[in-house]
C-alpha cells in the first residue's frame, strides 16, 4: 500500500483531507500537488482532494471522513 493524496496548495477541501488522512495514518501520507503535472491536472482538476492508493490504482474522492478513509486503507492493504 502506498498512498498518495492528491490537491493544491490553497485548496480548502485539501487542507480538511489532508487533516482526516494523517489522522488514519501513522506518518501521513504523499501529498502532491496536481498543478505540478499536467496529466495529475487533467485528471483531477475537479475532484480533488483524492485519496490514490498506487499499488492497487483504486481512488477514494471528496467527500470522505476518517470512517471512509480507514476503510479504504482496509480494502486497498488486503
Amino acid at each position: 500500500m502506498r498512498l498518495i493524496l492528491f490537491g493544491t496548495s490553497g485548496c480548502h477541501l485539501c487542507e480538511k483531507a489532508e487533516v482526516i488522512v494523517n489522522a488514519c495514518v501513522p506518518g501521513g501520507v504523499e501529498t502532491v500537488d496536481i498543478a505540478e503535472q499536467e496529466q495529475w491536472l487533467e485528471r483531477y482538476a475537479v475532484r480533488i482532494p483524492v485519496l490514490y492508493d498506487s499499488e492497487t490504482k483504486q481512488e477514494l474522492g471528496w467527500p470522505f471522513d476518517q470512517v471512509e478513509v480507514e476503510e479504504f486503507i482496509g480494502r486497498v492493504a488486503r
